[in-house]
């Protein structure tokens, strides 16, 4: 197998109502890329939130007694934590100045996805999405409408991961292909019978693609190519451990 990962070049700042799509096509043709079928197009999540106005300009923010609290505490931003707790559906846990919390959509990470990096103006953050699939939908259906190839689409973010140093890319937004493989009962090659692998493809595919796309290098698209991906609607809630089976909650 060989799988390619190409960076998409020429993405400009993105405003609050611009066509995303028509930016990553326009991209791809400065870079010479022609979608294919068998490709698939990561998008960061930070241009999705931009295009959709998912921002907040701290100045209109007036933080709780709790979250100047927690700031003076821990030398934090008094107006942002408001933000984040605004944004959880749930406070995981809450120390050393580090908050992990429960997003509507389910995931479990630092600050609820609410970002200052790679936004200009020094008083502005970004959101999660409301709903990152259909965010990662729409983009798949204006590419097929402007090129008439169903690229499947998967819009990333930066996550922590308990017990291990660094972030790596996940995916929270997913539409046309299926994010999980499923090698339960299969043989490995030496016959054992596999009883729990399940491989998260989508995230996989996401963070190869941060190699490529960087966190300072102004690179927010990418495409993989060449990997055997199954086409499924596809959906990030895939990803989302059943609260039933979380040791941690």
């Amino acid at each position: 197998m060989k799988i390619e990962i190409i960076g998409v070049p020429n993405i400009p700042e993105i405003q609050q109502g611009d066509d995303l799509p028509r930016l990553i096509l326009a991209g791809c043709e400065s870079g010479g890329i022609r979608l294919a079928a068998d490709d698939v197009l990561i998008v960061t999540q930070k241009i999705v939130s931009k295009a959709e106005g998912r921002m907040v300009d701290l100045n209109d923010v007036t933080p709780s007694q709790f979250a100047q609290d927690y700031a003076q505490k821990w030398g934090k931003d008094p107006r942002q934590i408001e933000v984040v707790l605004r944004e959880s559906a749930r406070i995981v846990r809450m120390d050393k100045g580090v908050i992990i919390c429960e997003t509507r959509h389910g995931f479990v990470c630092a600050n609820a996805g609410v970002d200052a990096s790679n936004v200009p103006g020094g008083h502005l953050v970004t959101l999660l999405p409301v709903d990152s699939d259909a965010s990662a939908l729409a983009i798949r259906e204006a590419v097929r409408a402007e090129t008439g190839v169903d690229v499947p689409v998967i819009v990333s973010d930066s996550f922590g991961r308990p017990w291990r140093q660094g972030i790596i890319n996940i995916a929270v937004g997913v539409s046309g292909l299926a994010p999980l493989r499923d090698f339960r009962g299969e043989d490995d090659p030496y016959g054992y019978r596999m009883h729990a692998t399940i491989i998260s493809v989508a995230d996989e595919l996401t963070s190869a693609a941060e190699l490529v796309m960087g966190k300072v290098d102004a690179c927010p698209v990418a495409v993989v190519r060449g990997y055997p991906f199954v086409r499924a609607e596809g959906s990030s809630r895939e990803l989302v451990i059943d609260p039933a089976r979380d040791m941690f909650r």
